[in-house]
């Protein structure tokens, strides 16, 4: 008796149900939002539809108008009808949006009874592949070769992947800082053509955060080029903000040295977003090298299951 075959088989079996239900699931989801919608116009509109009825029927204005004129009959026969048509729409979407619900329910109580059958897959997988790999022979060489390969790339992906990391705080740290210099640029455009102190206050805060920004960000920068140590990617990023012109500019305040510091300004801004690029660049490359080693995990991973459910046992 193929003890482990069996077993697999059937847990196969239950994954590939359990996976049709989800995606099953996810379409009822979608029905039901959208027939609530329905239901609830369809009876506003029925709702609207017996109104003109109650007030035909009543002692409205309407229902004497059309009295006086001769034509009551006609009038509530029609708004007789298309309140009834409305009705008929109403409880057609009641009971679609009913029947979903049950479907629903159905749907949710097998998936229940399937909850898990991947990690038992798994388990069974494993257990075999292990009395594959003991009982010897060409498969099991391949299998180990196949697991030391999965080895070196999970510990490569997880270098990428901490690099990959790294690159985004610093990408943020950029905007951050051109969120500052931005803002800066603005105060000192205003300085410039006589804002006062309180500009000048504000350009030089927005300076004083760009300048903490930068000094992180180098920081952030290095700990980006030591995670790439082992991945071949070489790229100078190195950004500064001039603090003498953020000095002279506050202690003289003159008409050049502000344009000076507004010159700094869109340079400083040049820079990091020369830095950001690169940054974005280099990110681009790691992501592509993860997925393409996760792509080679993936393809190891069904190799090994492929050479297990070779070996019947």
């Amino acid at each position: 008796m193929n003890f482990y075959d069996e077993q697999l088989r059937l847990l196969q079996e239950q994954c590939a149900r359990k996976k049709k239900l989800e995606g099953k699931q996810i379409e009822l989801y979608n029905q039901r939002s959208t027939l609530k919608r329905q239901v609830a116009e369809l009876k506003e509109i029925m709702a609207a539809e017996q109104e003109d009825v109650d007030r035909l029927e009543g002692r409205s204005l309407a229902a004497f108008f059309y009295r006086v004129v001769g034509t009551m009959d006609e009038k509530l026969t029609t708004e007789r009808q298309e309140a009834y048509a409305a009705k008929v729409k109403y409880d057609a979407a009641v009971r679609e949006l009913a029947g979903v619900e049950e479907d629903i329910k159905r749907c949710e109580a097998e998936l229940a009874g399937l909850e898990g059958c991947e990690s038992r897959y798994e388990s069974v997988l494993k257990e075999k592949t292990q009395a594959v790999k003991q009982q010897g022979g060409a498969p099991a060489q391949e299998i180990l070769q196949l697991e030391e390969s999965i080895a070196y790339l999970e510990s490569q992906k997880n270098e990428l992947q901490e690099a990959a990391f790294a690159g985004n705080a610093a990408r943020l740290t950029t905007d951050q800082i051109l969120s500052s210099l931005d803002s800066a640029e603005g105060w000192g455009t205003w300085d410039l053509f006589g804002g006062g102190i309180v500009a000048d206050l504000a350009k030089h805060s927005h300076l004083d955060e760009a300048q903490e920004a930068v000094e992180y960000l180098q920081s952030q920068l290095r700990t980006f080029k030591t995670e790439l140590a082992d991945v071949t990617i070489c790229a100078e990023l190195q950004v500064s903000v001039d603090g003498f012109l953020r000095f002279a500019d506050y202690m003289f305040d003159g008409i050049f040295t502000d344009w000076v510091v507004l010159d700094q300004i869109h340079h400083s801004q040049q820079q990091v977003e020369e830095t950001r690029s690169q940054i974005c660049n280099v990110l681009g490359y790691v992501n592509a090298m993860i997925a393409d080693v996760e792509e080679q995990i993936k393809e190891n991973k069904n190799r090994i299951e492929s050479l297990v459910h070779s070996v019947q046992m």
